[in-house]
């Protein structure tokens, strides 16, 4: 890495790296896991990997790469995350959360050994830009960008949390500020292995919905300690989309990404993104909802067990203490 003016000027090294513990969650990360420890390491004292059982030499790599590797099996995002932060021997100031597929841009590694080592006392966590691309292109429209996600915090200042999707870091402490730079997200597997991933996530946010109409009782509702642009975000879709139609909502946002937002102007392999994240994916959602009530209204059975029947998954009483079993 060469040393910006300002870095020099300000007696910060190229190679200085922070008091923080970086935690990164995975599942046969093989191909990606090089590529973020290696970013997160010049910044970064510790790298802590919590892994779920991967069979394609994941944690093999992160330990060569000088990562502390745990295992856990999976439950969810949420819960696999406050596990790692409860039961990983964190001792830094800081906690950094970063995903396999992601890696820190030059301007966020600057950015954090600046902010870190002279914060103010109030500051409980920072929030970054969450850069998406696609293909290789950079997705700059639809509403995608800046993203901004709240990635790192002082030590025992923030949780994430219990949701099957759409979870975030959560301040119990402090104010948040931004940081410079990004967290580029940019996923190596093939296209058939992401329509996949994200056949998953629907049938995981299919039962948050169904949660918010049926009282399921499985996902945390916070009200306190997100950062602005996720509270905005998340009010528009609880009191604006869920209040529209099902099956003619997507439709509706694909508009308003492509159209309204100038998601047009990604090129060929934008659209391409907006299409399946941001029309697909969110039919898929509302279609996994109407066959849950499908086999409810048929089968006879309640919506537990209609998710179960529909989705795979079993549902437990409490949040974050949930199994997925996949069907025969």
């Amino acid at each position: 890495m060469s040393s910006s003016p300002s870095s020099k000027q300000d007696g910060i090294s190229p190679g200085f790296r922070v008091d923080l513990t970086v935690v990164i969650l995975t599942y046969n990360e093989a191909i990606h896991i090089e590529r973020c420890i290696g970013s997160v390491k010049r910044v970064a004292t510790e790298v802590l990997v919590v892994d779920s059982c991967s069979t394609d030499g994941t944690r093999g790599i992160a330990t060569r790469l000088g990562a502390r590797v745990l295992q856990h099996g999976w439950v969810n995002y949420a819960t696999q995350l406050n596990w790692a932060l409860d039961h990983g021997d964190v001792r830094t100031e800081w906690v950094m959360r970063i995903d396999a597929d992601e890696f820190l841009d030059e301007q966020l590694v600057d950015g954090l050994r600046r902010a870190l080592t002279a914060s103010d006392d109030d500051i409980g966590g920072f929030e970054v830009n969450r850069q998406i691309r696609f293909m290789g292109r950079e997705i700059r429209h639809g509403g995608m960008a800046p993203m901004w996600v709240t990635r790192c915090w002082r030590n025992g200042w923030a949780r994430c949390e219990a949701r099957w999707m759409d979870e975030h870091i959560v301040l119990s402490r402090g104010r948040g500020a931004r940081l410079p730079g990004s967290v580029v997200d940019e996923n190596m597997n093939s296209l058939t292995w992401w329509t996949q991933k994200h056949n998953q996530y629907a049938s995981r946010e299919a039962v948050d919905l169904l949660d918010r109409k049926y009282g399921l009782g499985v996902t945390e509702e916070v009200r306190r300690g997100l950062n602005r642009q996720a509270w905005v975000k998340r009010w528009l879709k609880t009191q604006l989309y869920f209040r529209l139609p099902l099956g003619v909502r997507p439709w509706l946002y694909f508009f308003y990404r492509v159209v309204l937002r100038l998601g047009i102007l990604d090129g060929s392999q934008g659209m391409m993104f907006h299409t399946l994240q941001g029309l697909w994916y969110r039919l898929l959602v509302d279609s996994k909802v109407a066959e849950v009530e499908y086999v409810m209204g048929h089968e006879g059975c309640d919506v537990r067990e209609a998710v179960h029947r529909a989705l795979g998954i079993k549902l437990n009483p409490k949040p974050a203490t949930l199994s997925v079993q996949a069907k025969g």
